[in-house]
């Protein structure tokens, strides 16, 4: 298959020759971890890896998707009046639920398409493999239909899908690194408010280096939507003290003049507050060009998401301990829900292969099967491409 384009292959599928090409990113999260939902900051980057469409309209109301990524699947076939979730539809269900939340947002697709993908993004992982779907069927619907829709909406829909037809309850910060990512930046933004500013992400000696535990998690049946009720939780306890809308919106200060009854929400909080402050430190850290000290704030970050939010696990920690214990290393962290998933470091150019011999050797000796490492290149957001070959 690898001197076969996708277009070749979506013509063996479907009988005819597709018309357009489209690819979204995955997107790491730099710092400012499970702060999305809570009202706060976020620092995430869209990736060079990530999800390959082409497509082509049909002159009937049938949708047809084939996965590269699940070929024993076969070709998916529904009809545009029958778009209910179904477990058997399996990955598709993230391309349907776009179709039907863009359907109810009052958008009109008067015949269906056949799509064919293949992601290049590790699958669980935590990069973000079902928002880069989503993103790159919204921006394939968008064109292929002259739908118009706003980039900033189409985000929004993403995660509606995740959301309301999928039934995970997560934050908007995956579809907006990868619906408005930018090469070479990082993106701040306010959850609560969408506002959101690019930051030059100049590493100059150094690489981003992804490390994968391989240890699957799914984000429908992890301990997220728990930790989601945790914070409403402490957040309604709070708010006896003082009227905030989020708990983005407590500083540090102010949270540590509280008394907690319930020792595991001033925890929870805890972790959300100081992520936050963390994040705007980090900006400004990066803005200053002090790299050693926004390795500092991802190491604070990685402890915080341990010991307050529980939700890093032996895999997550043994990698970032391994990591940490290596030279050249700036700082390492946890990036994406935990519970499994993957851990960022960035470190210096010269080291990386000695890193990764050497946190692979740890993390193999003390988990018993070894751990992925990819180099992470910050890319542009989703977009219609041209053809390539893969």
């Amino acid at each position: 298959m690898t001197d076969q384009t996708l277009e070749q292959i979506f013509e063996q599928q479907f009988g005819q020759p597709s018309t357009h090409r489209f690819f979204a990113p995955g997107r790491i999260n730099l710092i400012g971890e499970h702060t999305d939902y809570n009202g706060g900051h976020v620092f995430p980057c869209a990736l060079t890896l990530g999800t390959h469409a082409v497509a082509r309209k049909r002159d009937d109301a049938v949708f047809r998707f084939y996965s590269l990524n699940f070929e024993n699947d076969g070709i998916i076939e529904v009809t545009g009046d029958d778009l209910t979730h179904r477990s058997a539809d399996g990955w598709a269900n993230y391309a349907k639920g776009m179709i039907h939340i863009l359907r109810e947002a009052g958008y009109r697709m008067d015949t269906g398409c056949d799509i064919l993908i293949k992601g290049d993004i590790p699958n669980g992982a935590g990069l973000s493999s079902s928002a880069s779907l989503e993103l790159v069927i919204g921006v394939l619907l968008d064109k292929l239909y002259n739908l118009n829709v706003d980039r900033i909406e189409l985000v929004k829909y993403g995660q509606q899908v995740e959301n309301q037809y999928i039934g995970v309850n997560s934050g908007i910060m995956d579809q907006f690194a990868i619906g408005m990512g930018k090469a070479g930046s990082g993106l701040l933004l306010d959850c609560e408010t969408l506002e959101y500013t690019y930051a030059p992400l100049d590493l100059s000696g150094y690489t981003i280096i992804i490390m994968n535990t391989n240890k699957r998690r799914e984000l429908a049946d992890s301990k997220y939507n728990e930790r989601r009720s945790e914070c409403e939780e402490a957040l309604a306890y709070l708010q006896q003290y003082r009227p905030y809308a989020s708990l983005g919106q407590w500083s540090m200060d102010e949270f540590e003049t509280v008394s907690f009854e319930d020792e595991r929400l001033q925890r929870r909080a805890r972790h959300a507050i100081s992520e936050n402050e963390r994040t705007l430190q980090a900006l400004d850290a990066l803005k200053e060009e002090r790299l050693e000290a926004f390795g500092h704030l991802m190491n604070a970050s990685h402890r915080s998401l341990r010991v307050d939010y529980e939700v890093t696990g032996k895999e997550l920690d043994t990698l970032v301990e391994a990591a940490w214990a290596q030279p050249g290393v700036l700082g390492a962290r946890m990036t994406g829900a935990g519970f499994g998933g993957c851990a960022i470091a960035i470190v210096e150019d010269e080291t990386v292969e000695t890193f990764m011999t050497a946190v692979g050797q740890a993390y193999e000796t003390a988990i018993g099967y070894p751990a992925s490492f990819y180099t992470a290149t910050v890319g542009d957001g989703a977009r219609e491409v041209e053809q390539e070959v893969i």
